[in-house]
């Protein structure tokens, strides 16, 4: 089937498309131009030390078309480990095709045979209304928390 999704871990061979993936997402989501070279070293660094994530890509017809990063979080209050899904991004050609769902659903599995692992996390840019709805059609509710931040 011409189709079919294949979702995988991405390796190495797929640092190049992920930092490609992540400037068009900050530039199509915030308006950002993140610098190439440190979104490149970032992903790299990823792939050095495997305890602050991993990546997954979907691949439809040999060709990346979409990829997402877990991190996790250690929550006291639950005993367990979120998984934040971050970095998310599908081609524009390949949007509302069923990528993103792919992914997730792919996450969700990974997620549930891990024992410690309590629940997924994600945040979203306020006016992004498309990725909205696409997180509450797999099930996910936007929390009470406000996200804040001081860059060192």
């Amino acid at each position: 089937m011409a189709d079919k999704i294949i979702i995988r871990r991405a390796t190495r061979e797929d640092a190049d498309t992920i930092a490609h993936f992540n400037r068009q997402m900050a530039e199509e989501t915030e308006g950002k131009s993140l610098d190439r070279e440190t979104v490149r070293n970032g992903v790299q660094a990823l792939f050095a030390d495997p305890s602050r994530g991993f990546y997954l890509v979907a691949v439809r017809d040999e060709r990346i078309v979409g990829s997402l990063m877990i991190t996790t979080e250690w929550s006291d209050w639950r005993n367990g480990t979120f998984w934040w899904i971050q970095s998310v991004y599908v081609r524009p050609e390949a949007r509302r095709s069923g990528v993103y769902r792919a992914l997730h659903r792919a996450v969700r599995r990974q997620a549930r045979d891990v024992e410690e692992v309590c629940g997924l996390r994600l945040y979203v840019e306020r006016g992004n209304e498309a990725a909205r709805e696409t997180y509450e059609a797999m099930g996910m509710t936007e929390t009470s928390y406000r996200m804040y931040e001081e860059m060192l």
